[in-house]
């Protein structure tokens, strides 16, 4: 059962090439819709520092402007590239301290449950993915790039779930 309380989450798909941003919002039992998106993008030539630091001050100007009630992101997968998956770590880690400072503790989502959640198949490819977004967020057209679509798989993933795991955890502790 969903409260009437509003729901604004903030949805991140990291990488350190391409960071895409999706703010979905669910207000009592009407359904979600896609408040802003975009995508936080770092050229290839510029040093890891300062693509961090880009990221960074990204993330942290999309939460001073949307000021999202949540934030999810997506965990860590095997990825084959060591040194990309050594970067996108560290970008996902400026993305988790941006959260931190701005008071949002990380929900992290691995991309199979997202896919789970949404299509109810946990190997959903991306035109699946595509699709379920458009129609769950009544979008005209499929969000646009993958990163930006996958961010706000991951908002819709934790405004359809967050409730469920906030009743969970309320019980448990009255049971103590």
């Amino acid at each position: 059962m969903q409260s009437s309380k509003r729901l604004r989450t903030l949805g991140i798909d990291p990488g350190l090439d391409r960071t895409g941003w999706a703010v979905v919002e669910q207000c009592g039992c009407r359904d979600p819709f896609l408040v802003s998106a975009g995508l936080v993008h770092t050229a290839a030539g510029t040093d890891l520092p300062r693509r961090l630091e880009i990221i960074f001050n990204s993330v942290r100007e999309v939460i001073a402007a949307q000021r999202p009630d949540a934030l999810a992101i997506e965990e860590m997968f095997f990825v084959k590239r060591a040194a990309s998956q050594g970067a996108t770590i560290q970008a996902r880690g400026v993305i988790v301290l941006a959260g931190q400072l701005a008071g949002l503790s990380p929900a992290m989502y691995n991309p199979r449950r997202v896919k789970m959640t949404l299509t109810g198949n946990g190997a959903a490819d991306k035109s699946q993915m595509q699709r379920i977004i458009q129609l769950v967020l009544k979008l005209d057209k499929p969000l646009s790039p993958d990163d930006v679509a996958d961010a706000a798989a991951i908002a819709l993933c934790h405004v359809k779930t967050a409730p469920y795991a906030a009743a969970v955890k309320a019980a448990k502790v009255k049971l103590r």
